[in-house]
């Protein structure tokens, strides 16, 4: 599973009681990271807004803004990545590593955090050089040299080669610290004598890093960011004369672009409607009005699933904030656990195109499609996934007894409404900022957080100051391991293109027979994998930019092929046993994974049928366009 995924997760090597000192300097430049990293935040959503308001509404832009809020967001990335390297709580898959015994999987947390450290020493040197090049530019608007923007690299990556260092030298058994680097050391160095020998294999090479290294290291535990970067570095270092600053500039490329400055600011977002009260109140809502039918309550858990993720963009946060004001009393009413969670897990798959989804703004980023038009594409697949899993709903409870359940009167289900409506609302003003041209994709974001605010002050009376802080801090951490994904996953696909696997893949898959539905049918099970292996945002950065063209090819509408891709993927993200989406969901439940591998086989069908429905008809992603 991923630990980034589970809001508030830390993990990290045993403390070593001997060495005390080790974790009081860990948490004293932890302090050192995280404050600025939340300020970060705080800057970009001010800039941001101020923004829309000078346009908008003032007539006045602020030429400047942009260019602001770029330099300050690969800061906000770079030192978000840090936060998540001292935590644990990059993105990786220990699905494998679980189940070996305590002394083995402790040395691989190990080699883990010693590979992580192999990457950024590499890292290192380029980093400073391409930071020392970019000082020569200077931005247009502010007229500061891109020093001040580059120079986040190297510091980032400074940074993280101290935390890892210290998660070493923190575990208690020191020799299993030095028989992990060791480890590490000697693949690393084995691969560098090897280097004459890859340079007479030609294409042979794509296989032995771009998937033997990269699901080696996937396997074993290696945050995947890290995974990615350890492939192409090694790929370039030691098969091409590529200077590796190229690299860099490719990750910076990949890390920066301005619409990925809506990942933090929607994952906030997300955090601030479950700290508001706001979740609490929709779920209340549905609840009283389909509370006494069967199955009441899984049609509940879609409704709600659906509306949060029109609401925070970030899957972890929907499942977070709904899970918990719903279980208790599902559990009270006889469901099962595994049911649970399998439900749970197939809501996740299912809202995944509803705007304003990550994995949707993402695209729109690596591939030029219109963000606005995915948000709109995406709300008619999801209700059609919906539909088939209310299906399933009702004809697993069609026997339930509701003997001692009581209607919720129309009067109080008129209140809690009433409650509701500003909650029920956002996902609304949201769309129509962006379709009305009042905030770009990145910028209604932070619309949606002030009129968070203003609900939690005014309406919900829930508004715990004292909670911002951890909020902006996790929303760095998780920010920064995703966007560390995408720089790395971005250098990838650079590599890619470069060895000429781009064009390859396009004849391969172009020379498909059966033209436009056996490529779709094709990308569907590719993307099924690739979603239960690599997630969805580095599945779609690293393959996005190679696959969108061809689909264009086969006059493939750019906008439906995004949604069977993204339905594909939350498929495989969600899908026992190798999905880590639902390992994710078993831990925000509280439920043993094994008890919902059945129970979630028939929601994974329905899904599967659905996706099939929106590959076949275009008109469901592309009727309201």
């Amino acid at each position: 599973m991923t630990a980034a995924s589970l809001p508030g997760a830390a993990a990290g090597p045993a403390a070593a009681p001997g060495r005390p000192w080790v974790l009081r300097v860990e948490q004293a430049l932890g302090g050192l990271v995280e404050a600025p990293a939340a300020l970060l935040v705080l800057a970009d959503i001010v800039v941001l807004f101020a923004g829309v308001v000078a346009r908008y509404w003032l007539h006045r832009p602020l030429l400047w803004s942009d260019e602001l809020a770029s330099i300050l967001f690969l800061w906000l990335a770079m030192f978000g990545a840090v936060i998540a390297l001292r935590r644990g709580e990059h993105m990786r898959m220990t699905g494998l590593v679980s189940k070996t015994g305590p002394q083995t999987q402790a040395l691989l947390e190990l080699v883990a955090t010693a590979a992580c450290l192999a990457f950024l020493v590499m890292m290192a040197w380029p980093a400073l050089e391409y930071a020392i090049e970019e000082a020569e530019i200077t931005t247009p608007a502010l007229s500061l040299s891109n020093a001040w923007r580059a120079a986040a690299l190297p510091v980032g990556v400074a940074l993280m080669v101290v935390f890892a260092v210290l998660r070493l030298l923190r575990h208690a058994n020191l020799k299993t610290s030095v028989t992990a680097v060791a480890i590490v050391g000697a693949i690393v160095g084995a691969f560098w004598l090897a280097a004459p020998l890859f340079q007479d294999l030609g294409r042979a090479n794509l296989l032995i890093f771009f998937v033997g290294v990269t699901a080696a290291c996937v396997f074993a535990g290696i945050p995947i960011a890290f995974a990615f970067g350890l492939a192409t570095f090694g790929y370039l270092a030691l098969t091409t004369y590529t200077p590796l600053l190229i690299v860099v500039g490719r990750m910076d490329e990949g890390m920066s672009h301005l619409i990925l400055l809506a990942v933090p600011l929607f994952v906030f977002l997300g955090l601030l409607i479950e700290m508001t009260g706001m979740a609490r109140a929709m779920v209340a809502f549905l609840a009283g009005l389909l509370g006494h039918v069967r199955g009441g309550l899984s049609y509940v858990l879609l409704g709600a699933m659906y509306l949060v993720s029109g609401i925070s963009g970030s899957k972890a946060a929907d499942m977070a904030a709904i899970a918990p004001a719903l279980f208790p009393e599902m559990r009270a009413r006889g469901a099962q656990s595994g049911e649970l969670v399998a439900l749970l897990s197939a809501t996740g798959a299912q809202t995944e195109t509803v705007p304003p989804s990550l994995v949707l703004i993402t695209i729109g980023s690596v591939t030029g499609v219109s963000i606005a038009a995915l948000f709109t594409g995406g709300l008619l697949p999801a209700l059609v996934l919906g539909a088939l899993l209310c299906l399933v709903v009702w004809f697993r409870y069609r026997g339930e007894d509701l003997s001692q359940v009581k209607r919720t009167s129309w009067w109080e289900i008129g209140k809690l409404f009433a409650v509701a409506l500003p909650a029920l609302a956002l996902p609304f003003v949201i769309r129509a900022a962006v379709v009305e041209g009042v905030a770009t994709a990145t910028e209604v974001s932070t619309i949606g957080v002030v009129y968070s605010v203003l609900a939690g002050v005014l309406v919900y009376r829930q508004f715990d100051v004292k909670r911002i802080m951890p909020l902006l801090v996790d929303t760095s951490a998780l920010s920064g391991s995703i966007l560390l994904i995408i720089g790395t996953a971005t250098a990838m696909a650079w590599g890619l293109t470069q060895s000429g696997f781009s064009k390859w893949l396009a004849e391969l898959m172009a020379a498909v027979p059966g033209g436009a539905p056996m490529f779709l049918a094709v990308s569907v099970l590719a993307f099924i994998v690739l979603g239960s292996v690599l997630e969805g945002i580095p599945a779609i950065v690293l393959f996005g930019p190679l696959l969108f063209p061809i689909a264009r090819q086969f006059g493939i509408h750019e906008v439906h092929y995004a949604m069977v891709v993204v339905l594909a993927m939350g498929i495989g993200l969600f899908a026992p046993p190798v999905g880590v989406g639902y390992y994710a969901a078993c831990a925000i439940g509280r439920v043993n994974p094994d008890e919902g591998i059945r129970p979630i086989i028939g929601y994974l069908v329905a899904l599967f049928i659905g996706t099939a429905f929106v590959a076949a008809i275009p008109w469901i992603s592309t009727g309201f366009l």
